[in-house]
């Protein structure tokens, strides 16, 4: 039975880790107590990817005072050596008692084996802790150890006729500047942001994180199906492109890899993008979270095929009428019972407009 005291300290660790929302991918977000006598003696978080572990950065702040200490982690320490030496054998070597992770590590590298570790040094081994909170910081990392491929969140942006562009396809701007901000920290926990040619071809976009701090941009991936892309667009700015395509045109594909394009080919029967088969190409990438920012065509095709996992929605007090862009280019339904629910697990202002955050079960 978990005390008082071990929620507070865990709940500290967990409030570490999210110093790495922006900059830890493909690793998880992780933070660490170390606590003695009932008082902190050493706390670390993981900052990137090739970086010391939290368990390591807890442990030098600590020093001699983690010897008979107990140590809060988000995350089962591993027992691998990977870019850096097991965080299981440096707990060993420092002399600590207890060890509380939050969850096991999905990672089939050390799934259980960090924990066993400990326990057969004659640590107290234990895990649960705030397990939920801990999964829901690394989301991403679960599905791609899991699933083998990233969590999706598809994020819209509607007036409050549920409609996402004009007619004609422009959209900017249906919600307001507080929203489009909040909008850019959500793509910058993004591991990637995907959007598709419709999309990139009306509005221009340069699928980049601005007006937020953050040490790394998400890889930028654009589905385009027939290689229409123009060597002009200004997604092609920086580095980062992916181009998935189904197409074979190669004095097109030569010109946008003139431009710093990676171009994959994944076609499926139809002559288009293999959806399934890009999300796949992304978590062997390392691509924990992909943040889409497409049309209503994309975003029908990836609900059409099951792979969204959730939908940020931004809801603006307007309305735009009943001819414009919906969310969704999807087949009519013949009946209410075949409709799509899902769990509305969040619901707040930013600014004049309505956020939703809702989840596929």
């Amino acid at each position: 039975m978990f005390s008082a005291a071990d929620h507070d300290f865990m709940a500290r660790a967990l409030r570490l880790a999210e110093l790495g929302l922006f900059s830890t991918t493909p690793n998880p977000r992780v933070g660490c107590v170390i606590v003695k006598d009932g008082r902190p003696v050493g706390e670390g978080w993981h900052r990137q990817a090739g970086a010391a572990h939290a368990e390591i950065h807890a442990l030098q702040a600590a020093g001699n005072e983690a010897r008979g200490a107990t140590v809060y982690v988000t995350l089962e320490p591993c027992s691998h050596h990977g870019r850096t030496p097991p965080c299981a054998e440096a707990l060993i070597a420092a002399g600590v008692t207890r060890v509380v992770a939050a969850m096991r590590d999905p990672n089939p590298q050390v799934a259980g084996r960090g924990l066993s570790t400990l326990a057969a040094a004659c640590i107290s081994a234990e895990c649960g802790l705030l397990e939920t909170e801990a999964r829901e910081l690394n989301i991403g990392f679960v599905s791609r150890m899991t699933r083998s491929r990233p969590w999706l969140r598809l994020k819209l942006a509607a007036s409050l006729d549920g409609k996402t562009a004009l007619q004609n396809g422009v959209s900017q701007w249906i919600t307001g500047a507080a929203a489009r901000h909040d909008g850019h920290r959500w793509r910058a926990r993004a591991c990637a942001i995907l959007s598709g040619i419709g999309t990139v071809r009306d509005d221009d976009p340069q699928l980049t994180v601005r007006g937020v701090e953050t040490s790394r941009q998400p890889l930028k991936v654009v589905v385009d199906s027939r290689l229409e892309l123009s060597p002009e667009a200004r997604v092609l700015s920086g580095d980062g492109l992916l181009l998935a395509t189904a197409s074979k045109d190669v004095q097109k594909a030569a010109a946008l890899r003139e431009r710093g394009a990676e171009i994959v080919f994944l076609p499926n029967a139809d002559g288009k993008v293999d959806l399934p088969a890009l999300l796949q190409e992304l978590g062997r990438r390392g691509i924990n979270e992909v943040h889409v920012e497409g049309g209503f065509r994309l975003n029908g095709a990836l609900l059409a095929g099951g792979l969204v996992d959730e939908v940020l929605l931004y809801l603006a007090p307007c309305l735009v009428g009943d001819a414009a862009r919906g969310m969704f280019d999807l087949p009519a339904l013949a009946s209410l019972d075949d409709n799509r629910r899902l769990a509305i697990r969040e619901v707040r202002m930013v600014g004049d407009d309505l956020r939703i955050l809702a989840r596929f079960s």
